[in-house]
């Protein structure tokens, strides 16, 4: 499985993308940036400028210390968010444990999800396509609740039953596939076409 580090020479950089990426919702100073990814200040703060001249972060001064968030707005964020998310927590996991898994043809999350968004109802988080050993995938879906603190709603179906929902314009699945997604297995056009 590929990851930043095979696409980016810089450590810091990818460290920094993946703690941001990882974490949407926060806004870190340098020093806990320095804390959490474990470099050196002078490289988290250079880093840190040539995000935020490009456009991938943002900073804002409150009071003493500037805080640095990630920006939605950038071009790339989607792009980055897909990498991030391949690459770190559950979709590194599952990508790691595809063989253990059974033959795996599609895994996506939802938008929401991947953005650490609050779902509605019973939107569905993760897409599972193929056949796949349950209880494998169930120990890792619960390892990754208890990380979170909260449900992760997933589904599995196979190849034929995902064809058959599709040719029916099954209302569960055009629900899943009217919202924003994150490929973590599989190419998005052969999952919705």
């Amino acid at each position: 499985m590929a990851s930043l580090t095979d696409i980016i020479t810089s450590k810091v950089r990818v460290k920094i993308l993946d703690l941001f990426y990882s974490n949407l919702t926060e806004m870190y100073h340098v020093r806990g940036i320095v804390r959490e990814i474990g470099e050196e200040i002078n490289a988290v703060r250079r880093e840190l400028e040539r995000f935020e001249k490009v456009g991938i972060l943002k900073k804002e001064p409150r009071g003493n210390r500037v805080y640095y968030f990630v920006r939605t707005d950038y071009s790339g964020f989607g792009d980055l968010l897909s990498i991030v998310s391949k690459s770190t927590g559950l979709g590194k996991t599952i990508c790691d444990s595809r063989a253990k898994l059974g033959k795996v043809s599609y895994v996506m999350f939802s938008g929401k999800f991947a953005r650490l968004k609050p779902r509605k109802d019973d939107s569905v988080d993760v897409l599972v396509v193929g056949e796949i050993v349950l209880p494998e995938l169930a120990a890792i879906i619960r390892t990754f609740e208890s990380k979170l603190g909260r449900e992760i709603n997933y589904t599995v179906m196979t190849k034929e039953e995902l064809d058959y929902r599709k040719k029916r314009r099954d209302p569960f699945l055009q629900s899943i596939f009217l919202g924003s997604r994150i490929m973590i297995i599989g190419d998005e056009e052969e999952l919705t076409n």
